[in-house]
């Protein structure tokens, strides 16, 4: 192949893409502006939220009668996992049956309802019994709110009247537990700061890449086969094999581009999550479980580059091999639109990315999200990096195979 025909085709395709202002505008901004709103949004609203429901006083029914040092307790409020929850207000229910208490809450005349089926201990000596609570447990608001305060305060109460009976005996709460744990963080500085959802870094950039490859691939082979220009181009003095090279060249620049603004977007977000001051130590807790600080060095952003030029090499040549066939602009969107599953699905399982072996690098585009896990945790091995990148351009040589084979028959490339 001649590299300056090569390079003439995908000039060609670039011009056409970069006329699209709004494909443009999509692929630069969007990654800017998205990816902060979604690492550092979220979990800010989500904390509002909680601290929100944490300090509303919600009602919770009572059926039966409760110990006055429970009854207070949870009225006063108490701590739960180094929070300060407030008290709720507490409802006689003139009902006796599960059946009355469950619609209470589902009509929202109470957030839950206590039933006590039995007394309660009180002292030394006095029998355990259960106490029912009604909540709707799949519910956020539930499990912040009247449920968790309810839980806390029983906690709190249970070890209160546990603590006179040790005594009673003789015993402290340290007899209980002689031996104690004290865990310690092996991690390294640039784990802990990735966040515990470091896992939608390589879903949110192999989107990125995605979406900024559509746009070219589509419109440079399905786009101009319904405006009737594709002919022109391939009965120039351009070898067909140049023609798809020039096209993959061209799609994989505009992912790149599109992947470039998404690590550019995460460091941004880095550098604002280190500069925002947090209010609250539950906000600060939230945010590094979400978003973390992004913060890499010269090898694992090297890495995280290269992982990112095998993904775009590789969604390129299957975009191009998968829009040749359409025969016009909207089929193409049906064929390719469904890629985004082959990012989202196996993306979940990044989560366990400790437990993968050296083998699922070999995988093509899932050893490259693997990769860019590894690059963003500071935890990279670059043979593995290399095996994923090789398996990345080995299946991309094959789907360029394939789209080669596609231009060089008339009865694709004149299906419109």
């Amino acid at each position: 192949m001649r590299p300056e025909f090569v390079w003439r085709v995908a000039a060609r395709d670039l011009l056409s893409t970069l006329r699209d202002t709004r494909t443009l505008l999509g692929t630069v901004l969007i990654p800017l502006i998205l990816i902060p709103a979604l690492m550092l949004g979220m979990p800010l609203l989500l904390g509002q939220f909680i601290g929100g429901q944490a300090q509303e006083k919600q009602k919770v029914g009572v059926i039966g009668t409760l110990p006055p040092a429970l009854q207070a307790e949870l009225e006063r409020g108490s701590s739960s996992q180094g929070m300060t929850l407030s008290g709720v207000e507490l409802v006689p229910l003139e009902v006796d049956t599960p059946e009355a208490a469950r619609q209470a809450v589902q009509a929202e005349e109470v957030d839950a309802v206590i039933r006590v089926t039995s007394p309660l201990p009180q002292q030394e000596g006095d029998a355990p019994a259960a106490v029912q609570v009604f909540a709707k447990l799949n519910s956020l608001a539930a499990q912040t709110g009247a449920l968790g305060k309810v839980e806390a305060a029983i906690e709190n109460y249970n070890q209160a009247l546990a603590a006179r009976r040790l005594e009673a005996a003789g015993l402290s709460e340290d007899d209980l537990s002689p031996v104690t744990l004290d865990p310690q963080d092996a991690a390294t500085a640039q784990e802990a700061s990735s966040g515990q959802l470091a896992f939608l870094i390589p879903l949110l950039m192999l989107n990125f890449i995605l979406s900024g490859a559509m746009a070219t691939a589509l419109d440079s082979t399905a786009g101009e086969k319904e405006r009737g220009t594709l002919e022109s181009l391939l009965v120039s003095p351009v070898r067909r094999a140049e023609v798809v090279a020039g096209k993959l060249l061209a799609t994989a620049l505009s992912a790149l581009v599109a992947a470039l603004f998404s690590v550019l977007g995460f460091l941004g977000t880095g550098l604002i999550a280190g500069a925002l001051l947090l209010r609250g130590g539950m906000q600060a807790e939230l945010s590094q479980a979400f978003g973390g600080q992004l913060t890499l060095g010269g090898g694992s952003f090297s890495g995280l580059l290269l992982s990112a030029v095998g993904a775009a090499v590789l969604i390129s040549a299957l975009l191009i091999a998968l829009s040749i066939y359409a025969r016009s602009y909207k089929e193409a969107q049906t064929y390719v639109t469904p890629l985004s599953l082959l990012i989202v699905v196996p993306a979940l399982f990044l989560q366990f990315n400790d437990g993968f072996s050296a083998a699922f690098y070999a995988v093509p585009l899932f050893g490259s999200m693997l990769s860019v896990m590894d690059a963003v945790t500071g935890t990279l091995k670059w043979p593995q990096l290399w095996l994923s990148l090789g398996a990345n351009l080995l299946a991309a040589l094959l789907l360029g195979a394939l789209a080669l084979r596609s231009f060089s028959r008339e009865e694709v490339i004149f299906r419109n």
